[in-house]
């Protein structure tokens, strides 16, 4: 590799150059990496292009750097399966080999407006049910979601049956099947509250997933917005032809 080439393109080929040698297992979670004169070494190029290769695997979750010891493998990100309908949260991870929790953090009745009413098909002022949580995996927050349920199909949501499978619990509490939902995905930079909820600095890129869920007649049950760790989070999407 020469150091002719545009400086962009450098950086950003040297940065998919380590992700693979990362996903091949040629450096193992948790350890350290060459240093940067190492690096210089290997690709033939400036340490300014390492440097800037190596801060953007560190704001992607591929690294991550420890003051005065250098610059180590991240964790394999969690990945979630946009395509299942069979597997849930906790079961997608578990077979990952990672350690789920769901946490409530809060569950209220509140009057619908704005999105919210025109989503779940409700008047103005009519009660839904706000549902706050957190998705952690081994101990570290991955997921902030705010759902959104018409209050007259679910009145009395279960709030410790919340803290595991959601659709589940629709289907066992109140005979509700989810047969259908529609997803949109978009990068969103983690403002003051989201950040707190997922500790991470402000500004830092996630991933935001806004859900409609429908059930059997075609009615709306659930609106949703899930902010999730860019860091942390990777997606598998399978189509079938």
């Amino acid at each position: 590799m020469k150091e002719t080439q545009e400086p962009k393109a450098l950086h950003s080929h040297v940065k998919e150059e380590i992700i693979e040698m990362i996903k091949n297992k040629e450096y193992e979670p948790n350890t350290k990496l060459p240093t940067e004169a190492e690096f210089c070494d290997k690709f033939n190029v400036s340490r300014t292009t390492i440097r800037t290769a190596l801060q953007q695997l560190t704001l992607e979750g591929y690294v991550y750097r420890e003051q005065g010891r250098g610059t180590f493998v991240a964790e394999q990100k969690v990945s979630q399966i946009l395509s299942s309908t069979i597997d849930n949260y906790t079961e997608q991870l578990r077979l990952q080999g990672k350690r789920p929790k769901i946490k409530v953090i809060s569950l209220n009745v509140i009057p619908a407006e704005s999105t919210v009413e025109k989503t779940l098909e409700l008047k103005n002022g009519d009660p839904v049910n706000r549902l706050e949580r957190i998705r952690y995996s081994d101990g570290l927050p991955l997921q902030y979601e705010v759902a959104y349920l018409p209050w007259y199909k679910t009145p009395g949501l279960d709030k410790e049956e919340c803290e595991k499978s959601l659709y589940k619990l629709l289907e066992t509490q109140f005979e509700l099947t989810i047969k259908k939902t529609v997803e949109t995905i978009e990068l969103f930079l983690a403002d003051e509250r989201v950040a707190e909820k997922l500790e991470v600095p402000e500004g830092t890129p996630c991933f935001m997933i806004e859900t409609t869920a429908y059930v059997e007649d075609g009615s709306v049950i659930e609106f949703s917005k899930a902010v999730f760790r860019g860091d942390k989070a990777s997606f598998l999407v399978e189509r079938t032809y």
